[in-house]
């Protein structure tokens, strides 16, 4: 027994869903461990730059930091925007899921757009060898969104997911444990907050944050106005920006779908972009099986229904949408020999 603890000090491989709004862990053998928004906040020790606060407690500082502090996204548009504050990140999440261990080299795969280039997929691998990782492997994210939503990604039949993250939006056609069309767009739940803070301040002449964006979208976001009347309604604060002083206004659903357009709209288009390039027989598979929806963006209310509308095709949402990239991952690290082919180191 002493010897099984011992060389579990040196084995704990994960699955790291490395995305732009948030980040999730699996742990081979104990499922999800960890989920914690993609911030680090850094402070400046007389010119000296030091990690402050990583996760939740980075994320509460956003907008409201004094000068030597800053916090940070290293994650833009699903790649590596700050290297070093990636690396810190990431190095944390592996010490945080190991009780703060530094034993142990972990083996961890690490799910990447399908648009990301060569550099940028160096990028993500440097920074997690650097963080303590003794072998990493990659995965493409909407092959991952596939095996968590339990698509047959390994059968001789077409599967469709449209896995819509916080900086990209994944549209890709599997089948045989293979890719045959994919498109990303960097269009996500990043693109539809500042959509929402753009339309607040052009027409309501207020500016809000990151932070009151994305509840606003949460709770009254819509991909189509409602059908009759204004729809639901909410209270929003911010910077009245002709006086300049804060205020407090309503807002409406209706509002916010007009704000929402413009980023809806593109990723409709992608979704119909991969259909015109996809091959008669998956065409045919897709036709029967639908299109599966994945990641936190698809939540928004209205969305499927829209694609439905859009392409005459089911349309259906993943259970637990927000979690299914990371348990695919994390499915192809439980049973390596069955999807070694969906992986890849660079």
């Amino acid at each position: 027994m002493f010897f099984q603890n011992l060389l579990g000090l040196f084995s704990a491989d994960m699955a790291i869903d490395l995305g732009t709004a948030n980040t999730l862990v699996h742990v081979k053998g104990k499922g999800i461990v960890l989920n914690e928004p993609s911030v680090v906040a850094v402070k400046d020790f007389n010119g000296k730059k030091e990690v402050w606060a990583v996760g939740t407690k980075a994320k509460q500082m956003l907008g409201r930091t004094p000068g030597d502090i800053r916090a940070i996204r290293p994650l833009r548009d699903g790649v590596i925007a700050d290297f070093e504050a990636a690396e810190a990140m990431i190095k944390y999440f592996i010490e945080e899921v190991n009780n703060r261990r530094r034993l142990i080299s972990p083996t961890i795969i690490i799910c990447v757009p399908s648009g990301a280039t060569e550099v940028e997929e160096r990028a993500i691998k440097e920074s997690a060898v650097n963080a303590g990782a003794k072998r990493v492997w990659l995965i493409y994210e909407p092959m991952a969104a596939a095996i968590g939503a339990g698509l047959p990604v390994n059968d001789p039949t077409g599967s469709m997911v449209v896995d819509i993250g916080g900086g990209t939006t994944e549209v890709a056609v599997l089948s045989l444990g293979g890719i045959v069309y994919s498109r990303s767009i960097r269009v996500g739940g990043d693109k539809m907050d500042s959509a929402i803070i753009s339309y607040i301040r052009r027409n309501l002449n207020l500016l809000v944050g990151e932070s009151s964006a994305e509840r606003i979208k949460k709770e009254i976001g819509s991909a189509c106005v409602p059908a009759k009347g204004d729809g639901r309604t909410m209270e929003i604060k911010g910077r009245d920006l002709v006086n300049g002083v804060p205020k407090e206004i309503s807002i409406t659903e209706r509002q916010i779908a007009e704000s929402l357009a413009e980023p809806v709209m593109a990723i409709v288009e992608a979704v119909k972009v991969a259909l015109e390039n996809t091959a008669p027989e998956l065409a045919a598979d897709i036709v029967d099986k639908g299109i599966m929806m994945t990641g936190g963006g698809s939540i928004l209310s209205n969305l499927d229904t829209v694609i439905r509308n859009a392409t005459g095709l089911p349309v259906s949402l993943a259970e637990d949408p927000l979690t299914c990239v990371v348990r695919g991952t994390g499915k192809a690290l439980d049973y390596f020999e069955e999807f070694r082919g969906v992986l890849y180191d660079n």
